[in-house]
């Protein structure tokens, strides 16, 4: 393996253990999904999951902190999954099964700091740049069938066959990552959506539907980008779907610069 090969972190999705449950599902489970690893890992970097320390959770005569990940690392990737908590942004579940993870909310929260912080590249996917507008005050729309009913569907049980279009501001950043820089067909699996934009923060991508927000960057010196789809979803040799190698390669080049 090269000396200098990029190490990126990714965030684990976290399973709680289950009432009444036997086996593993007793236990906390922290994984990753393998399509969004090996989209990353296709330009020959190093992916490493970033574990969490929970509540039920114990470190024996270890000093390690998220900061350490921060330091080691070369950028971030938060990956897709559960509900952002609409606690994290002021207002109380409209329904019980919007309540989100609270626990993970806290985990990727610390780490996007940290990482910023460090001034190392952040990417987030889907859940992911729902908490980086969180995180910079934003809030959501905590189900977008109900609270937008105007809009189209942004998933649907097809899971990740499910796509839509989605264009390009023409003086963001995505319009010059991207070729020709209009937009493109994506895959789409969530039901929250971004409703109030955060602070220094800049749309980079709407849904040509409904205008609903895709993708987004950060205004300041950090690279901190993020989109609504799943690109790792996207087949190789399917030319109906963006092709999303200008986003991975933007984050990775980021990550090189910071090493």
């Amino acid at each position: 393996m090269r000396r200098r090969t990029i190490k990126i972190g990714l965030s684990a999705r976290l399973f709680h253990p289950e009432p009444d449950a036997t086996g593993i599902k007793t236990k906390t489970l922290q994984v990753l999904e393998q399509s969004i690893a090996h989209w990353v890992m296709s330009r020959d970097v190093l992916v490493l999951m970033v574990p969490s320390v929970l509540q039920d959770g114990m470190l024996i005569g270890s000093d390690i902190r998220v900061s350490d990940y921060a330091e080691y690392l070369d950028g971030l990737v938060l990956q897709g999954g559960a509900d952002v908590s609409p606690m994290a942004y002021g207002e109380e579940p409209l329904r019980p099964e919007w309540a989100g993870d609270r626990v993970r909310d806290a985990y990727e929260l610390e780490l996007l700091h940290e990482f910023i912080e460090a001034g190392k590249p952040v990417l987030g996917i889907c859940r992911g740049m729902q908490l980086i507008n969180v995180a910079f005050g934003g809030s959501l729309y905590q189900d977008i069938a109900i609270q937008r009913p105007d809009a189209s569907p942004h998933e649907t049980p097809d899971y990740d066959r499910h796509e839509h279009a989605v264009s390009f501001p023409a003086d963001g950043l995505f319009a010059r990552w991207f070729a020709p820089g209009e937009g493109g067909r994506v895959v789409s699996i969530h039901h929250q959506g971004i409703k109030t934009l955060g602070r220094n923060l800049a749309v980079e991508a709407v849904s040509s539907d409904d205008q609903i927000i895709e993708a987004l960057r950060h205004t300041g010196r950090s690279f901190v980008a993020a989109v609504q789809w799943h690109p790792e979803f996207h087949r190789p040799g399917d030319d109906r779907l963006l092709d999303c190698a200008p986003l991975l390669d933007a984050f990775l080049d980021a990550a090189g610069r910071r090493r």
